[in-house]
């Protein structure tokens, strides 16, 4: 199994989304660009993650060759990128911005099918895997953090093209792994999501991802409405990054311990409890430092039981879309949804009741979860 080829991909795919996320809007903001445009250029980035992981599913099951759709789809997200430097206006940023996160977002629903067909009959040993994107994220952030306060926000763009770079060459040292040769006969994509077993999953992880979305658009603003300082906002987010990194490198024993469907069960509760003291105990540095903690939970554990289901969930040649589902579904429309929510919410209701809906939504994924997943399910 290659364990430091599979997991260069991973710490440069994240690295990159460290750059991109605290820094991207700050970026475009500096090229004068106003908050409207700003917001939709930084939406482009979701409304790709609905798309164009279906699309390379679809590629990578029918045709095979799943390793060189991800070889492609890196090297045209590098390409694409590079319109950035020559993009002039809104439109130009925005035809670079479609072009990159496009082919950016395809490909990691598969990179994520390569890894479980390497793991064959480890699959739990996926957070070792996946732990160094979590790291790449907190060390990018960090290291460009630094580079920006002494320097100048027009070094973001050279940062997320060498990391992207990076993505491409990870990709050319990866071999393909077909589906292990004692996969039971696929069953039609069809069938599998008429199950009400795949519906109450995937529900569930669409709720999850909506209340992250709410998180990851106004955590920051309710902090430093609340008086907390930049920088403790910036060690609460580096927090719970951490914590995810902890959670990940013993992840393998939970699974193996618990199953995965008992694992995502306490991860939405969890999520639960951490969204309502978020929302309502802001002026407690104790309590947000246990909720930070929590992203342990809200976020390491249930991706990683929810990874460890699809794997199971979808066979043979149904692999890449029944990943690319997951990310579209849970990253892609739940936190577009998430982020809706919380704009509709935030002005005229408060933080509290803001992230109330927050616990609410992963309360409702939890009851889902409970009464219409079973225990055999996915042979966890």
């Amino acid at each position: 199994m290659p364990y430091w080829r599979l997991s260069s991909y991973y710490f440069f795919y994240f690295a990159s989304l460290g750059a991109l996320v605290p820094f991207w809007g700050l970026y475009l903001q500096s090229k004068g660009f106003d908050a409207l445009a700003i917001g939709l250029l930084m939406a482009i980035l979701s409304a790709t993650k609905i798309v164009a992981p279906m699309l390379w599913g679809h590629l990578a099951d029918h045709g095979g060759r799943r390793m060189r759709l991800v070889q492609l789809g890196s090297l045209l997200a590098f390409l694409g990128f590079l319109v950035v430097f020559a993009a002039s206006g809104f439109w130009g940023m925005a035809l670079a911005m479609l072009l990159f996160s496009f082919f950016w977002n395809a490909s990691l629903p598969q990179m994520e099918a390569i890894t479980f067909n390497h793991l064959r009959e480890r699959p739990t040993g996926y957070a070792l895997v996946r732990v160094w994107g979590s790291i790449g994220f907190v060390l990018v952030v960090v290291a460009l953090g630094v580079f920006v306060e002494r320097g100048s926000l027009g070094i973001v763009p050279v940062w997320v093209l060498a990391l992207v770079l990076g993505i491409l060459i990870s990709t050319l040292l990866i071999p393909d792994s077909p589906p292990a040769s004692g996969d039971r006969a696929s069953p039609s994509l069809r069938a599998l999501l008429c199950c009400p077993e795949v519906i109450a999953f995937f529900a569930a992880c669409f709720l999850m991802q909506l209340s992250h979305g709410i998180y990851y658009a106004f955590y920051s603003i309710h902090l430093e409405s609340a008086g907390y300082s930049s920088t403790a906002v910036g060690q609460l987010w580096a927090l719970g990054v951490v914590a995810e990194v902890a959670v990940f490198l013993v992840m393998h024993r939970l699974l193996d311990r618990f199953g995965a469907r008992r694992v995502l069960i306490w991860s939405l509760g969890l999520a639960a409890v951490r969204w309502f003291a978020i929302g309502a105990c802001v002026d407690l540095l104790a309590v947000q430092i246990g909720a930070q903690l929590l992203h342990a939970a809200s976020f390491g554990t249930f991706h990683a039981a929810a990874i460890h289901l699809v794997h199971h969930l979808f066979p043979g040649r149904t692999q890449g879309r029944g990943q690319a589902l997951y990310n579209s579904l849970s990253f892609g429309a739940g936190g577009a949804a998430g982020s809706l929510v919380g704009g509709l919410l935030w002005s005229d209701y408060g933080p509290v009741l803001t992230f109330g809906v927050g616990s609410a939504v992963s309360a409702l994924g939890l009851v889902i979860a409970v009464r219409w997943m079973r225990e055999s399910f996915a042979h966890d």
